[in-house]
Protein backbone atom coordinates (compact mmCIF):
# COMPACT_ATOMS: atom_id res chain seq x y z
CA UNK A 1 0.00 0.00 0.00
CA UNK A 2 1.46 3.52 -0.64
CA UNK A 3 0.38 7.18 -1.14
CA UNK A 4 1.05 9.55 -3.52
CA UNK A 5 4.82 10.51 -2.66
CA UNK A 6 5.70 7.68 -0.41
CA UNK A 7 5.47 3.88 0.71
CA UNK A 8 3.56 4.27 3.97
CA UNK A 9 5.82 2.37 6.29
CA UNK A 10 5.34 -1.19 7.71
CA UNK A 11 5.42 -3.17 10.86
CA UNK A 12 8.99 -2.98 10.77
CA UNK A 13 9.42 0.63 9.71
CA UNK A 14 7.08 1.49 12.18
CA UNK A 15 8.88 0.43 15.22
CA UNK A 16 12.27 1.67 13.58
CA UNK A 17 10.75 5.06 13.71
CA UNK A 18 9.46 4.53 17.54
CA UNK A 19 12.72 3.34 18.19
CA UNK A 20 14.31 6.41 16.74
CA UNK A 21 11.86 8.70 18.58
CA UNK A 22 12.44 7.12 21.80
CA UNK A 23 16.23 7.93 21.08
CA UNK A 24 15.96 11.63 19.24
CA UNK A 25 13.60 12.12 22.42
CA UNK A 26 16.04 10.62 25.16
CA UNK A 27 19.27 12.65 23.27
CA UNK A 28 17.38 15.83 23.97
CA UNK A 29 16.58 15.60 27.46
CA UNK A 30 20.31 14.71 28.00
CA UNK A 31 21.12 17.67 26.34
CA UNK A 32 18.95 19.94 28.10
CA UNK A 33 19.88 18.33 31.10
CA UNK A 34 23.48 18.40 31.12
CA UNK A 35 22.92 22.27 30.18
CA UNK A 36 20.86 22.86 33.35
CA UNK A 37 23.35 20.93 34.68
CA UNK A 38 26.16 23.32 34.23
CA UNK A 39 24.27 26.33 34.74
CA UNK A 40 23.76 24.88 38.15
CA UNK A 41 27.53 23.83 38.41
CA UNK A 42 29.00 27.55 37.76
CA UNK A 43 26.27 29.18 40.11
CA UNK A 44 24.07 31.13 37.49
CA UNK A 45 20.76 29.83 39.70
CA UNK A 46 22.15 31.62 42.55
CA UNK A 47 19.44 33.84 43.61
CA UNK A 48 21.94 36.98 44.19
CA UNK A 49 22.40 36.42 40.01
CA UNK A 50 18.77 37.14 39.92
CA UNK A 51 17.96 39.69 42.43
CA UNK A 52 17.76 42.22 39.98
CA UNK A 53 14.16 41.35 38.45
CA UNK A 54 12.92 42.14 41.77
CA UNK A 55 14.84 46.45 41.43
CA UNK A 56 11.69 48.81 40.75
CA UNK A 57 14.10 50.87 38.61
CA UNK A 58 15.89 47.64 36.88
CA UNK A 59 12.08 46.61 35.65
CA UNK A 60 11.53 50.12 34.54
CA UNK A 61 14.61 50.28 32.29
CA UNK A 62 13.39 46.05 30.93
CA UNK A 63 10.33 47.86 30.22
CA UNK A 64 11.84 50.79 28.29
CA UNK A 65 14.19 48.67 26.81
CA UNK A 66 10.67 46.43 25.18
CA UNK A 67 9.03 49.46 24.34
CA UNK A 68 12.18 50.53 21.96
CA UNK A 69 12.59 46.67 20.44
CA UNK A 70 8.75 46.98 19.70
CA UNK A 71 9.20 50.52 18.04
CA UNK A 72 11.51 49.70 15.62
CA UNK A 73 9.81 46.56 15.19
CA UNK A 74 6.31 48.19 14.49
CA UNK A 75 7.91 50.54 12.50
CA UNK A 76 9.88 48.06 10.27
CA UNK A 77 7.33 45.74 9.80
CA UNK A 78 4.80 48.78 8.11
CA UNK A 79 7.65 49.89 6.15
CA UNK A 80 9.06 46.63 4.95
CA UNK A 81 5.21 45.50 4.31
CA UNK A 82 4.82 48.88 2.32
CA UNK A 83 8.18 48.40 0.36
CA UNK A 84 7.65 44.86 -0.45
CA UNK A 85 3.90 45.62 -1.93
CA UNK A 86 5.60 48.66 -4.19
CA UNK A 87 8.54 46.44 -5.13
CA UNK A 88 6.44 43.18 -5.90
CA UNK A 89 3.93 45.08 -7.94
CA UNK A 90 7.01 47.03 -10.21
CA UNK A 91 8.83 43.76 -11.06
CA UNK A 92 5.01 42.39 -11.72
CA UNK A 93 4.76 45.19 -13.86
CA UNK A 94 4.55 44.67 -18.17
CA UNK A 95 6.46 47.71 -18.53
CA UNK A 96 10.57 47.60 -18.16
CA UNK A 97 10.99 50.95 -17.13
CA UNK A 98 9.56 49.65 -13.81
CA UNK A 99 10.43 46.12 -13.75
CA UNK A 100 13.88 46.36 -14.57
CA UNK A 101 14.73 49.20 -11.56
CA UNK A 102 12.25 46.98 -9.35
CA UNK A 103 14.30 44.42 -10.07
CA UNK A 104 18.20 45.95 -9.45
CA UNK A 105 16.63 47.61 -6.02
CA UNK A 106 15.10 44.11 -4.59
CA UNK A 107 18.12 42.17 -5.75
CA UNK A 108 20.76 44.65 -4.51
CA UNK A 109 19.32 45.12 -1.44
CA UNK A 110 18.58 41.25 -0.43
CA UNK A 111 22.58 40.83 -1.19
CA UNK A 112 23.15 43.18 1.16
CA UNK A 113 23.44 42.08 5.05
CA UNK A 114 21.25 43.54 7.31
CA UNK A 115 24.17 45.08 9.62
CA UNK A 116 26.29 46.07 6.73
CA UNK A 117 23.35 48.28 6.20
CA UNK A 118 22.90 49.20 9.77
CA UNK A 119 26.29 50.38 9.72
CA UNK A 120 26.51 52.40 6.64
CA UNK A 121 22.71 54.11 7.08
CA UNK A 122 24.08 54.98 11.17
CA UNK A 123 27.93 55.98 10.86
CA UNK A 124 27.72 57.19 6.76
CA UNK A 125 24.61 59.50 7.28
CA UNK A 126 24.77 60.27 11.59
CA UNK A 127 21.04 59.86 11.53
CA UNK A 128 19.98 58.32 14.53
CA UNK A 129 20.21 54.44 15.97
CA UNK A 130 16.62 54.23 15.63
CA UNK A 131 16.47 55.99 12.09
CA UNK A 132 19.25 53.34 10.96
CA UNK A 133 17.70 50.08 12.51
CA UNK A 134 14.26 51.03 10.74
CA UNK A 135 15.89 51.87 7.69
CA UNK A 136 17.74 48.49 7.44
CA UNK A 137 15.33 46.28 8.99
CA UNK A 138 12.62 48.13 5.71
CA UNK A 139 15.08 47.86 3.12
CA UNK A 140 16.11 44.24 3.54
CA UNK A 141 13.18 42.70 5.15
CA UNK A 142 11.46 43.98 2.22
CA UNK A 143 13.12 43.11 -0.71
CA UNK A 144 12.23 39.51 0.85
CA UNK A 145 8.57 40.02 1.36
CA UNK A 146 8.67 41.90 -2.26
CA UNK A 147 9.71 38.60 -3.40
CA UNK A 148 6.96 36.54 -1.00
CA UNK A 149 4.63 38.84 -2.85
CA UNK A 150 4.98 38.30 -6.01
CA UNK A 151 5.65 34.76 -6.15
CA UNK A 152 2.24 34.42 -4.32
CA UNK A 153 0.90 36.26 -7.32
CA UNK A 154 2.64 33.87 -9.70
CA UNK A 155 1.77 30.96 -8.25
CA UNK A 156 -1.95 31.44 -8.81
CA UNK A 157 -3.65 29.68 -11.70
CA UNK A 158 -3.42 31.95 -15.39
CA UNK A 159 -7.35 31.42 -15.34
CA UNK A 160 -7.85 33.64 -12.36
CA UNK A 161 -6.25 36.71 -14.13
CA UNK A 162 -8.00 35.74 -17.61
CA UNK A 163 -10.97 35.72 -16.41
CA UNK A 164 -10.67 38.95 -14.34
CA UNK A 165 -9.95 40.45 -18.08
CA UNK A 166 -12.49 38.63 -19.57
CA UNK A 167 -15.19 40.39 -17.90
CA UNK A 168 -13.44 43.42 -18.03
CA UNK A 169 -11.13 44.46 -15.15
CA UNK A 170 -8.08 46.20 -15.89
CA UNK A 171 -4.94 44.87 -14.60
CA UNK A 172 -5.05 46.90 -10.99
CA UNK A 173 -8.46 45.83 -10.65
CA UNK A 174 -7.80 42.04 -11.40
CA UNK A 175 -4.79 42.22 -9.10
CA UNK A 176 -6.83 43.80 -5.87
CA UNK A 177 -10.15 42.37 -6.40
CA UNK A 178 -9.04 38.78 -7.60
CA UNK A 179 -5.33 37.67 -7.17
CA UNK A 180 -4.30 39.16 -4.17
CA UNK A 181 -7.10 38.19 -2.02
CA UNK A 182 -6.50 34.99 -3.01
CA UNK A 183 -2.49 34.83 -3.22
CA UNK A 184 -2.84 36.51 0.61
CA UNK A 185 -4.34 33.24 2.11
CA UNK A 186 -1.16 31.25 0.53
CA UNK A 187 1.31 34.09 1.52
CA UNK A 188 0.35 34.60 5.05
CA UNK A 189 2.25 31.72 6.80
CA UNK A 190 5.68 33.11 5.05
CA UNK A 191 5.31 36.93 5.43
CA UNK A 192 4.44 36.52 9.49
CA UNK A 193 7.54 34.32 9.63
CA UNK A 194 10.12 37.17 7.36
CA UNK A 195 7.73 39.06 10.50
CA UNK A 196 9.57 36.88 13.06
CA UNK A 197 12.86 37.12 11.69
CA UNK A 198 12.56 41.15 11.38
CA UNK A 199 11.31 41.16 14.65
CA UNK A 200 14.78 38.81 15.86
CA UNK A 201 16.51 41.14 13.27
CA UNK A 202 15.81 44.21 15.85
CA UNK A 203 18.59 42.79 18.59
CA UNK A 204 21.27 44.17 15.73
CA UNK A 205 20.91 47.09 16.88
CA UNK A 206 22.88 46.79 19.77
CA UNK A 207 25.65 47.24 17.89
CA UNK A 208 25.51 50.86 16.34
CA UNK A 209 23.94 51.49 20.46
CA UNK A 210 20.51 51.16 19.94
CA UNK A 211 18.78 50.87 23.67
CA UNK A 212 17.01 47.74 23.02
CA UNK A 213 16.80 44.62 24.63
CA UNK A 214 19.65 42.79 23.92
CA UNK A 215 21.92 45.96 24.47
CA UNK A 216 20.00 45.93 27.50
CA UNK A 217 20.95 42.37 28.73
CA UNK A 218 24.50 43.52 27.82
CA UNK A 219 24.72 46.48 30.35
CA UNK A 220 22.84 44.53 32.73
CA UNK A 221 24.48 41.29 32.40
CA UNK A 222 27.86 43.31 33.33
CA UNK A 223 26.86 44.74 36.32
CA UNK A 224 29.04 43.87 38.79
CA UNK A 225 26.60 44.71 41.82
CA UNK A 226 24.49 41.46 40.51
CA UNK A 227 27.19 39.23 40.31
CA UNK A 228 27.42 39.42 36.34
CA UNK A 229 24.47 37.76 35.63
CA UNK A 230 25.29 37.28 31.57
CA UNK A 231 22.61 33.95 31.65
CA UNK A 232 20.48 35.16 33.37
CA UNK A 233 18.94 38.36 31.66
CA UNK A 234 19.75 36.21 28.21
CA UNK A 235 17.37 33.75 29.69
CA UNK A 236 14.73 36.63 30.83
CA UNK A 237 15.71 38.40 27.12
CA UNK A 238 15.40 34.90 25.29
CA UNK A 239 11.64 34.23 27.03
CA UNK A 240 10.64 37.47 25.64
CA UNK A 241 11.63 37.17 22.01
CA UNK A 242 9.62 33.72 22.30
CA UNK A 243 6.58 35.11 23.85
CA UNK A 244 6.97 37.69 20.71
CA UNK A 245 7.29 34.98 18.39
CA UNK A 246 3.98 32.73 19.82
CA UNK A 247 2.22 35.33 20.03
CA UNK A 248 3.13 36.16 16.45
CA UNK A 249 2.29 32.83 15.02
CA UNK A 250 -0.69 32.84 17.16
CA UNK A 251 -2.23 35.97 15.26
CA UNK A 252 -1.33 34.70 12.05
CA UNK A 253 -3.63 31.20 12.71
CA UNK A 254 -6.19 33.44 13.98
CA UNK A 255 -6.19 35.46 10.59
CA UNK A 256 -6.16 32.24 8.67
CA UNK A 257 -8.83 31.27 10.46
CA UNK A 258 -11.21 33.94 10.05
CA UNK A 259 -10.10 34.32 6.55
CA UNK A 260 -11.46 30.37 6.41
CA UNK A 261 -14.56 31.32 7.73
CA UNK A 262 -15.17 34.23 6.01
CA UNK A 263 -14.52 32.34 2.78
CA UNK A 264 -16.76 29.29 4.00
CA UNK A 265 -19.74 31.89 4.77
CA UNK A 266 -20.96 33.17 1.52
CA UNK A 267 -20.89 29.74 -0.16
CA UNK A 268 -23.48 28.51 3.37
CA UNK A 269 -25.76 31.40 2.41
CA UNK A 270 -26.01 31.14 -1.25
CA UNK A 271 -28.63 28.80 -1.26
CA UNK A 272 -30.77 30.93 0.92
CA UNK A 273 -30.29 33.43 -1.75
CA UNK A 274 -30.70 32.07 -4.30
CA UNK A 275 -33.65 29.58 -3.56
CA UNK A 276 -36.88 29.94 -4.96
CA UNK A 277 -40.36 29.16 -3.37
CA UNK A 278 -42.58 26.14 -4.55
CA UNK A 279 -43.99 27.44 -8.12
CA UNK A 280 -42.14 30.48 -8.13
CA UNK A 281 -40.77 30.74 -11.82
CA UNK A 282 -37.33 30.85 -12.79
CA UNK A 283 -35.77 34.06 -14.61
CA UNK A 284 -35.22 33.73 -18.19
CA UNK A 285 -31.76 32.11 -19.06
CA UNK A 286 -31.39 31.24 -15.06
CA UNK A 287 -33.51 28.40 -15.46
CA UNK A 288 -31.76 24.49 -14.94
CA UNK A 289 -31.53 22.09 -18.04
CA UNK A 290 -34.02 22.21 -20.50
CA UNK A 291 -35.99 18.97 -21.81
CA UNK A 292 -35.35 17.41 -25.47
CA UNK A 293 -36.42 20.19 -27.86
CA UNK A 294 -37.16 23.13 -25.64
CA UNK A 295 -35.47 26.09 -26.74
CA UNK A 296 -32.81 27.34 -23.53
CA UNK A 297 -33.07 30.99 -22.46
CA UNK A 298 -31.35 33.74 -23.66
CA UNK A 299 -28.22 33.09 -21.27
CA UNK A 300 -28.30 29.39 -21.57
CA UNK A 301 -27.59 29.65 -25.19
CA UNK A 302 -24.79 28.69 -26.83
CA UNK A 303 -25.29 29.66 -30.28
CA UNK A 304 -27.81 32.45 -30.35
Amino acid sequence: MSSVLFDVPGPRARARNRILGVVGVAALVAAVGYVLYRFYDTGQFDPRRWEWLLYKQVQLDLLQAFQFTMQAFALGAVGALLFGAVFAAGRLSEHAWLRVPATVVVEFFRAIPLVILMFVFYFGTGVSSLVAVVVGLTLYNGSVLAEVFRAGVLALPKGQSEAAYAIGMRKTQAMTNVLLPQSLRAMLPTIVSQLVVLLKDTSLGFLITYNELLRYARVMGSDPNFGRPQIPTAIVVAIIYIALCLLLSWLANYLGRRQQRSKLRPEAAMPAATGKADGEAEPDGLAGPTAPGDRPGKLGAVGD
